[in-house]
Parts: C-alpha cells; sequence; structure tokens
C-alpha cells in the first residue's frame, strides 16, 4: 500500500508542476472511500453508546463501547455501510455509518495527558499566537470546532469559545481547511 500511496503523491505533485501551480506543504487528501468521501477524515460520534466492532458488521464481535457523544474519531476505511475508525488513543474498531456524524470535534492535545506537569492549550481571542488567552484547556478536554483554516481552529469548550492552534488538537489534519 506504501508504494501505491507514494505513486499517487508523487504523480499528484508532478501534475500541479505541470499546470504551474505551487505545491504547498498542507494538507491534502488522495485516496476517496466508496462513499466518495475522503480517506482518512474526522468526524464524530453522534450516539453516546457506540459499540466498536472487530469486523464490519453486526455479526462481528463489540470489543469497546464508547459511552459519549461528540467524541471525535478518523474514519481509515469504508466496507458496504460500515466504518473503519481510530479515536485519539490509536484504537481501531468498525462502527455503523449510522452512528457517525459529519460534526466537527477535537480533544486538547491528548498525547499529553497524564505527563505530570501541567500543560495547557492556550484558546486565544483571535487565531494568532500573540492574542489574549481567553482559556486554558487541560490536555484531554473535548472540544467542538466550527472551522479550521490551517493554522487555527475556531473552538468551543463548556462556555470558552476562542481560537486553538491546530498543532495542538487531535481531530482536525495539520494544514486542514474547512468552514
Amino acid at each position: 500500500m506504501r508504494g501505491k500511496y507514494l505513486k499517487v503523491c508523487l504523480v499528484f505533485a508532478v501534475g500541479l508542476m505541470f499546470a504551474g501551480e505551487a505545491v504547498e506543504p498542507a494538507y491534502a487528501q488522495v485516496a476517496k472511500g466508496p462513499s466518495g468521501l475522503p480517506l482518512p477524515r474526522f468526524v464524530s460520534l453522534k450516539s453516546k453508546r457506540v459499540n466498536l466492532r472487530i469486523g464490519p458488521g453486526t455479526d462481528y464481535a463489540a470489543s469497546w463501547m464508547y459511552l459519549k457523544a461528540g467524541l471525535p474519531v478518523e474514519i481509515i476505511q469504508e466496507y458496504d455501510n460500515w466504518r473503519r475508525i481510530r479515536d485519539a488513543d490509536g484504537t481501531e474498531g468498525w462502527v455503523n455509518q449510522s452512528l457517525l456524524s459529519g460534526q466537527r470535534a477535537a480533544i486538547a492535545a491528548p498525547w499529553m495527558k497524564g505527563k505530570g506537569k501541567f500543560v495547557y492549550v492556550n484558546m486565544r481571542r483571535e487565531p494568532q499566537s500573540s492574542a489574549t488567552v481567553v482559556a486554558k484547556l487541560e490536555p484531554g478536554v473535548m472540544i467542538h470546532i466550527a472551522e479550521c483554516n490551517g493554522d487555527w481552529c475556531h473552538a468551543e469548550a463548556d462556555s470558552a469559545e476562542g481560537w486553538v492552534a491546530q498543532s495542538e488538537i487531535w481531530g482536525a489534519y495539520p494544514g486542514e481547511a474547512f468552514k
């Protein structure tokens, strides 16, 4: 699979060079799933009780149950109406598409959770590192994302609203922009 991915990226980059456009190191979706949507992509859990199965169907055993609606997950594969997902901890399994939502969410720096020191993700008034800090988010805090510009995401956590650096969350790819 790695060879195919590299070939697709090389063809994509060469095509852009011949088209006279600059190749940017920003986020680019390469693969499309059977649904026609890009793979991988971030979504969130629609229901507050979601079984994670070891295969794509109800005949497969549930290996885990999520108990929080709105949790961000990454779709990495599609099969019929089943989606293979990965969570912020790296756990993978299959979920029926009806239990997923296109609403975007993220988790503040989950890789820093439990590191033994106080590390916070700063939520700022404007999308710039010099802007006023409106909230300090602990690693692992879930946030709702309204939009991302490739460097910053406009987000909401509890009663706080502002901008967080895209590099400090799990739920949006580096360089990904959307509204």
